[in-house]
């Protein structure tokens, strides 16, 4: 009998997108249960740490965003084909996640125009770090690692479409192998679909 999966988010791509993705690139069915920034208060006692996303599979509830999506990128496979495939993946994954959340402090959360001003110019510099380390170590081919879709492409490329789509477009053109991986993971079918029904969310990030 094959799992049942639960995902809780908020309303929003940010941190729970990752496995969003994963499971619509795998075409596993799961509950999609999204909360407002108002209604949280009410859940966070409910939840084992305190944050979300959490994902509950048969009766257990799993806890941090890349936890549970390389959770899933192993019940998918699409965590690596091999030991190594895997490592390189992480690392790559690793890399990227640190600028998830501070994206979010300057398109959701900055105090006032200043507070904004100075985390535009630090998340500036970190993407830059970030995306140039990934661009000299990925593949060339389409994907970061090896020859097929894995979850550190579709984190790629959720973070991509954020800082594209929500914080600065353009950003992307300056690295071609890492804009290449995020093509091919917009010409896989499931994910195009998955692109055109998800729903819009309470913020555009």
């Amino acid at each position: 009998m094959a799992p049942r999966y639960k995902l809780t988010y908020f309303d929003v791509r940010a941190r729970g997108e990752p496995t969003r993705l994963l499971f619509a690139a795998a075409g596993v069915e799961y509950e999609d249960v999204r909360i407002t920034f108002d209604q949280w208060p009410a859940h966070k006692d409910s939840t084992p740490m305190g944050v979300l996303p959490i994902l509950e599979v048969d009766g257990i509830t799993l806890s941090q965003s890349m936890s549970i999506a390389r959770f899933i990128a192993r019940e998918t496979g699409m965590d690596g084909k091999t030991r190594l495939e895997r490592a390189q993946a992480d690392a790559f994954v690793d890399e990227l996640e640190e600028l998830i959340p501070k994206m979010a402090g300057v398109v959701v959360f900055p105090k006032d125009k200043k507070d904004k001003e100075e985390k535009s110019k630090e998340l500036d510099k970190l993407i830059a770090e970030r995306l140039g380390k990934c661009e000299k170590l990925s593949g060339s081919d389409g994907h970061l690692v090896g020859n097929s879709l894995l979850w550190c492409d579709l984190v790629l490329f959720n973070i991509a479409h954020n800082i594209e789509e929500a914080y600065k477009a353009g950003t992307m053109q300056d690295y071609p192998k890492l804009t290449k991986v995020c093509d091919t993971v917009k010409a896989n079918p499931r994910i195009a679909k998955w692109m055109t029904e998800r729903p819009a969310g309470q913020f555009d990030f």
